[in-house]
């Protein structure tokens, strides 16, 4: 579930990091990966290396970006990064990570820069005989498919389905907003103007819902 669970991963704690692994520790768990594609230690790899996320982010907490959204997409980097590290390689799987977070946060900010300078879909560009307002999204075919449903094999939809049941109407509506689940994603900010709430109380939602969501799908393969 990479394009859910890496934010899930990263809003677990924003200042207290699992302690680095040992590096017998490290080469138990990256060849038990390598060898058995086992989940858990694949887990362990990325739980225990969110500090140099945290520690890279920093660098990037001036940019227009939202301190959340940056460590959530660092973590995407560190999870490819688990994913396509080879235990033969001369460099450790850090020094490795490290670029890897760092070029996806790069990337993202790049795009993000290059769509600030597009019409939204949802922009309003005239209005109907009733008055209603007409967004840009009315007047194009709706061929898009869910994004999880692209990526993720039926078993892990049910899943996730299953998991997004257990949260409260106000969770789910959060998290729907946040990840694009039937609708735009939005920033924290956005929700925030929208529902007439503090962005810090849509952290704090926010961060609980996924934290409920982590630890029902962490252990699913």
């Amino acid at each position: 579930m990479i394009f859910f669970l890496l934010p899930i991963i990263g809003a677990i704690k924003s200042e207290s990091y699992p302690r680095k692994l040992t590096a017998e520790e490290e080469k138990e768990y990256l060849i038990q990966y390598a060898t058995t594609k086992d989940p858990n230690a694949r887990n362990k790899l990325i739980e225990h290396n969110l500090r140099l996320v945290a520690h890279i982010a920093k660098k990037y907490e001036n940019t227009s970006e939202d301190k959340d959204d940056i460590l959530s997409i660092g973590i995407i980097g560190l999870m490819k990064a688990v994913d396509s590290y080879q235990i033969s390689a001369s460099n450790k799987l850090a020094t490795y990570a490290a670029r890897c977070i760092e070029n996806e946060i790069l990337m993202t900010l790049r795009a993000n820069k290059n769509k600030r300078n597009l019409i939204h879909l949802q922009s309003p560009i005239a209005t109907d005989k009733d008055g209603n307002e007409m967004e840009l999204l009315d007047f194009i075919e709706d061929k898009t498919v869910d994004l999880y449903k692209s990526y993720e094999s039926k078993k892990m939809q049910e899943n996730l389905e299953r998991a997004l049941k257990t949260l409260s109407s106000r969770e789910y509506d959060i998290i729907s907003r946040r990840y694009g689940l039937s609708r735009d994603a939005q920033t924290q900010k956005e929700i925030a103007n929208e529902l007439k709430i503090s962005r810090s109380y849509v952290s704090r939602i926010e961060k609980r819902a996924l934290l409920k969501l982590y630890f029902l799908l962490k252990d699913e393969k």
